[in-house]
Parts: C-alpha cells; sequence; structure tokens
C-alpha cells in the first residue's frame, strides 16, 4: 500500500480526493492537512509514502512549504493544481523547489473528467512513490562550473546541427539545471516535458530568466536555431521539420498520444533521426516509462550521439533505463556532467 497524505487548505477538495484515491486497491489515503505547519507535523507524525499539495494555501505557500520541508524531510510530492495563470507559475516554482510531478484539476467534464484527473493521480502517485528524492537533504545541491565552448569547430557546424532533451517525472528541475550550465552558442535546442498546457508556457517563460538562451514555447514553424531553446507545448507534438539556413523548422500537431503521452519524447527523437541523422544530439532524462527509449536507439542507428541520464542523479530512472536496456545511450552520465558533454558533442566537426 502506498500510504499517502493529502495538504489542501479547501474540506471539500480533501474530501473528494480522499474519497477519490480510496477507490484504487494500493493506495491508502491516511489523512490530511489544511496548512502547511499542520502538514509538517503530519508528515513527522506519519511518514507518508507520497504527499499530494496545493499551491494555493493561506499562512505559507506551497512553494516556501516546499523550500523547507525537502531539506528535512524529503518527501515524493504531487502538486495538485488548478490551471489559471497564477497558480501554473507557482506550481514551476514548487517543481524546482523539489516537487516530483503535478496534476491539474478539472474545470470541466462533469464526472468523467474528474474520473479521468484521479487515474491521471493515482499513476502519478505510484511514480512518486518510487522517486529517489534524498539528494534533497543535502545541504547544498552543487553548482558545478559551466563548460566552455572549445575552440575547434565551426559556425557552420553548430548551425548544422540540433540538440533534443526530454523527460518526465523530476524533469523539470533536471533541463533547468542543464540549460543553466550551457553556453548560449550551441545548435538551437528542443524540449520536450510531460506537462500541461499553461504550464510549459510558464516553464518557457521560466527557462528563458534563468538561462543565457532565447527560450519560448515552440509555435507551428518556428525556426530552431543556435542560441535558441523551444519547449514543446503542453497539448502538441513537437517534430523536427526541414532544414533552412541556420537550423530546423519545428512542425507542431495535435495527433494521438504516442507512447502515452502528448508531447511526446518519442516523437522529437524519431524525427531528429529522421531529419537531423548525424547532426542530432539527444538526451533522454528522468522519468517513469519508456517514453523516448526506442527512438533515442534511432537516433543513434542514424548517426547521432545519445545519451541517458544515470540512476544516481535521477528521481526516477524509468526513460533511461530502458534506453541503456536497449543499447540507445552512447553515454550514461550524471546529471552534472551532462553540460560539459553537449558542449563537446556540439563542437565536434561533422
Amino acid at each position: 500500500m502506498i500510504k499517502v497524505l493529502v495538504v489542501d487548505d479547501s474540506a471539500v477538495a480533501r474530501t473528494m480526493l480522499s474519497r477519490g484515491l480510496g477507490a484504487f486497491d494500493d493506495i491508502q489515503v491516511i489523512g490530511g492537512a489544511d496548512n502547511a505547519y499542520s502538514a509538517r507535523d503530519r508528515i513527522v507524525l506519519d511518514d507518508p509514502d507520497v504527499v499530494t499539495l496545493d499551491i494555493n494555501m493561506p499562512g505559507m505557500d506551497g512553494v516556501e512549504f516546499l523550500s523547507r520541508l525537502m531539506p528535512q524531510y524529503p518527501k515524493p510530492v504531487v502538486i495538485v493544481s488548478s490551471i489559471d495563470q497564477l497558480t501554473a507559475e507557482m506550481s514551476i516554482l514548487a517543481m524546482e523547489a523539489g516537487a516530483v510531478d503535478l496534476v491539474v484539476k478539472p474545470v470541466a467534464g462533469g464526472a468523467s473528467g474528474i474520473r479521468g484527473m484521479f487515474s491521471e493521480l493515482a499513476s502519478k502517485i505510484r511514480t512518486a512513490a518510487q522517486a529517489d528524492v534524498s539528494a534533497w537533504r543535502r545541504p547544498a545541491r552543487g553548482t558545478a562550473e559551466r563548460p566552455e565552448s572549445p575552440v575547434p569547430g565551426t559556425a557552420s557546424d553548430i548551425r548544422e546541427k540540433i540538440i533534443g532533451i526530454g523527460a518526465s517525472t523530476g524533469g523539470t528541475a533536471a533541463v533547468a539545471d542543464i540549460l543553466s550550465r550551457l553556453p548560449s552558442n550551441l545548435p538551437g535546442i528542443a524540449v520536450v516535458l510531460h506537462m500541461p498546457p499553461v504550464f510549459t508556457q510558464k516553464y518557457a517563460e521560466r527557462l528563458d530568466r534563468m538561462t543565457d538562451f532565447d527560450v519560448g514555447e515552440a509555435q507551428h514553424g518556428d525556426v530552431l536555431q543556435s542560441g535558441r531553446v523551444l519547449v514543446a507545448p503542453g497539448d502538441r507534438h513537437l517534430n523536427i521539420g526541414r532544414r533552412v539556413p541556420g537550423g530546423f523548422t519545428v512542425d507542431l500537431s495535435a495527433g494521438s498520444k504516442v507512447n502515452g503521452h502528448l508531447p511526446s519524447v518519442g516523437v522529437l527523437f524519431e524525427s531528429m533521426a529522421r531529419k537531423a541523422m548525424k547532426s542530432g544530439i539527444g538526451v533522454l532524462l528522468t522519468g517513469m516509462g519508456r517514453d523516448g527509449a526506442s527512438e533515442l536507439l534511432e537516433l543513434r542507428r542514424a548517426g547521432g550521439r545519445t545519451v541517458a541520464q544515470d540512476k544516481d542523479s535521477s528521481v526516477v530512472w524509468g526513460m533511461p533505463a530502458e534506453a541503456v536496456r536497449l543499447g540507445a545511450a552512447e553515454y550514461v552520465l550524471s546529471l552534472e556532467a551532462i553540460p560539459s558533454t553537449l558542449v563537446s558533442f556540439a563542437w565536434e566537426r561533422l
């Protein structure tokens, strides 16, 4: 049984979440808390396996709560949030502070929407229960030096290449960590995360402020070029399109889920294998499931360079583990080692 603590200032929401999760045989709601202070006490006393957390609470919001909780009592936390602009931005900050995933509260759809939300929440609770959040207990999360771009290589090499990064559970913090330690004179970078709409937009805005790159949520027909990062919208697949002067176009499509996800990391990597081939550099980070693993193998077979995050630095070693099992990863690296490797790949002569 997975023991869950429900934290929400609304008694109605706590009751709804407790009843909904109680329908799953492998999940046990052991209690609820209506504010951060009582939540902290319940965590210490009851030692839940997973915590669901509302962002907007009186006295101390979810972001501040996590920033205080995780260094002392690291627990897998799933944000259960509304989808308005402010809450979406706070949810991104909460994931940077240690939350492993998020679920959006339904705004419409009646009973079917609620059932869908609980099915998604239960799945993410199961994933969170396997997450390794012990790194948050360390006094300081080290800041490695930013790698310098080497002298070899030419500008044309950079313009002819492309970097694709895919992640799921724990991926928001991992992608931000990598991009914040990369120089901006690299090939264009496409990012796919398993996040809903609005959240991907806010995440892109956050990356734009905290890195040296020009970061935005991708739009159909955008050109991915050196110094630019495009994040796949939460309801669109991102495909690499045709090669143009200075980079590649990106094509967005609604479509159906691939590997269980929309957007899918696999769609990005498969299009890189077809369009970029040896000019493609694929990176598969922390996350549950298999999305992107077999397609990373396609990219490697097409001549591209491929990297998977290692187990010790992953929150959930699912997607990268599958890539390793398939032989898709040319290198298996810690989060700290990935930036310098990407710089080396980017400046290799084709």
